[in-house]
């Protein structure tokens, strides 16, 4: 799922959480629930400050719309308005979420040096979600976080494999570089590591296949 632009700020303090929250270190879990608290109040502002056209033409009194951009508690209490007039149950009570707020406060503003436990910052983490999910009506928020973090994750590095190495080898022994002699798989990998794979795999076709390797 593609999200919209306005969504992706929120969005993206809800990924780098993430990243945070699945490292797992005490200094880990203590920036992902400062993340996951950040998002769930970015997720808020930004949607108040969209033109209608952009939230379903969504349209509220601009007095109301200021009173509730006041504080972090006037915000969550929009959100739960905005629930009650969609026909929405509500997932998380607003003092849970009011309560993973102050823990982040304590780190953020205090410099507190605990860690939060898991439970708190798994609850943190539901209602940085839902909140996303409900206001930019993502219908499986944890599917696109998992797409995302998929497509930031850097693919393992190629790998050589020791019967493509002695097929390889059998087929063209020794290459001159230089006044060097290489083994002609270390040549073909460090030269192109695809092409490396697909004559191995070539060659242990024709092998397997009773062929001429």
């Amino acid at each position: 799922m593609t999200l919209p632009p306005w969504a992706e700020g929120p969005f993206e303090l809800i990924f780098h959480a993430e990243l945070h929250f699945r490292a797992g270190e005490d200094f880990d879990r203590r920036i992902a629930m400062i993340g996951y608290d950040n998002a769930i109040e970015v997720a808020i502002t930004t949607y108040l400050s969209l033109h209608p056209i952009q939230r379903q033409n969504r349209q509220y009194p601009t007095t109301q719309v200021a009173q509730w951009l006041q504080n972090y508690h006037t915000k969550i209490e929009f959100f739960e308005t905005e629930c009650g007039a969609r026909g929405l149950a509500i997932s998380i009570q607003r003092p849970h979420i009011i309560w993973y707020h102050q823990i982040r406060n304590k780190q953020y503003h205090e410099g507190g040096s605990s860690t939060p436990n898991l439970a708190d910052l798994r609850g943190a983490r539901q209602a940085a979600l839902w909140i996303f999910a409900v206001l930019y009506e993502v219908p499986d928020v944890e599917q696109v976080l998992a797409d995302r973090i998929t497509a930031f994750t850097p693919s393992p590095p190629p790998q050589r494999d020791e019967k493509l190495d002695r097929l390889i080898d059998d087929k063209h022994g020794l290459v001159e570089v230089g006044d060097q002699m290489y083994y002609a798989s270390e040549v073909l990998f460090n030269m192109d590591a695809d092409l490396y794979r697909d004559m191995g795999l070539s060659l242990l076709n024709e092998r397997t296949n009773g062929g001429p390797a």
